[in-house]
């Protein structure tokens, strides 16, 4: 892994330890593919190195099952010896009694899916609160509010448990006082190679120029990175959808016979695939499972809402929005399912254009706020009052491929000496 990461990750680490020694409420903010994940085991190691009586449970507000995710995570840095002070535990219905769910209190990092702590679920009646008030008498407990945007009303009536509240988010929500104590920007994480820059299609491109893009793109991720590629396409989430599918998804695909694409939404039963080697009716979980691997042979996904946050899958590197969602929060979510380094453990060792293609994403959707922003430059060797006075800002030009004609020679020879 490059230094540059390395740095960049373990820098906002130290100032999240700082921060929660003076607030009770501390907020942070990474991209999408920043790993997040590994900071928020490396933050939690370092306080429970610090204060060995403290507790995490980690709240994963997502639909997905992010915090399945997150556990075997936890679960394979621990293998890994990275962080030896986190003993995690994975709050799950299947742990359930006749009467009410018991949760062992030897842990030091629990684990709570969104969809277990709801209004008539079992955690409700009882066994969570009971479980919190044993827990207080000997351990300080600490809340880590995953994908922070999203509200749950449910847990915050907890919120006399726990000593600190920490929040993680791509797009924390500022109206509800999630301001960011500690942030990764867009474009440190660029600079460090940590996530893929963006190049937008153009408005006017359809399902099919995009397909053929991948098309272009697919033989070089192979060769370049032994890696198979994804393109990933959002669909509306109700009415729209069908539509979207029948007049502009399906005869793109139907074009494309070799395209091998599959079809996710929330419901199980109805994930669908032209794959013929794989069984059409595999529940979604064992699909996403599959989709996201390097080697998977899936090149097309067609999703409703169930990418937005909680399923990483490096491979991808092109989104095309059909939709348009009026949400700059899950624009942004989305949008980061395809900016991960591909081989973020590795990429020191790639050449200089297996680089470039590894950190380079194809997005057709609407661009942020902040990807239009001024980009900040570093001067090196410059007095301090020279930089502070000094503002540059970048215009990324489009191709030249409407000026083939131009000859350099010809055009100077036409000028005054």
């Amino acid at each position: 892994m490059l230094q540059e990461i390395i740095d960049l990750q373990q820098s906002a680490v130290k100032q999240l330890v700082a921060e929660l020694k003076k607030k009770n409420e501390i907020t942070f903010k990474a991209p999408t593919g920043s790993g997040k994940t590994y900071m928020m085991a490396d933050f939690m190691n370092r306080v429970i190195a610090e204060k060995p009586n403290v507790v995490f449970l980690v709240s994963s507000l997502s639909k997905g099952d992010l915090a399945r995710q997150n556990y075997e995570k936890f679960e394979e840095y621990k293998e890994k010896g990275n962080f030896p002070n986190l003993n995690p535990y994975l709050i799950n219905s299947e742990i359930a009694g006749e009467e009410r769910l018991f949760i062992p209190a030897e842990y030091n990092v629990y684990l709570l899916p969104r969809d277990l702590y709801k209004r008539g679920g079992r955690l409700m009646q009882g066994s969570m609160t009971a479980f919190l008030k044993e827990l207080k008498f000997f351990k300080k407990i600490f809340l880590i509010k995953d994908e922070c945007h999203i509200e749950t009303k449910n847990l915050n009536s907890l919120s006399d448990y726990f000593e600190k509240t920490v929040n993680f988010s791509a797009t924390p929500k500022l109206t509800r006082g999630q301001h960011p104590d500690v942030e990764i920007k867009n474009g440190d994480a660029e600079n460090a190679k940590l996530i893929k820059t963006i190049e937008w299609g153009e408005e006017t491109d359809t399902v099919s120029d995009a397909i053929a893009k991948f098309e272009e793109v697919k033989e070089n991720y192979r060769n370049l990175l032994r890696i198979n590629p994804c393109l990933i396409i959002q669909i509306s989430n109700k009415d729209k959808a069908d539509e979207e599918l029948q007049n502009k998804i399906k005869p793109a695909l139907k074009a494309k016979p070799d395209i091998k694409w599959m079809l996710i939404v929330d419901k199980e039963k109805e994930c669908d695939t032209n794959d013929v080697f794989k069984a059409k009716k595999m529940p979604v979980a064992k699909w996403k499972d599959y989709a996201k691997t390097s080697a998977a042979t899936i090149d097309v996904i067609i999703f409703k809402m169930v990418i937005t946050e909680g399923w990483d899958i490096p491979r991808a590197c092109m989104l095309y929005q059909v939709r348009d969602t009026q949400s700059k929060q899950l624009d942004e979510q989305v949008v980061g399912r395809v900016r991960r380094n591909p081989r973020l453990s590795d990429f020191e060792i790639l050449d200089e254009k297996a680089q470039k293609l590894a950190m380079t994403a194809w997005v057709w959707g609407v661009e942020s706020d902040e990807q239009k922003k001024v980009i900040g430059v570093k001067l090196y060797d410059e007095p301090q009052e020279t930089i502070e006075n000094v503002k540059i800002k970048t215009t990324k030009l489009k191709k030249l491929s409407e000026k083939t004609d131009f000859n350099l020679s010809d055009f100077l020879s036409k000028q005054k000496e």
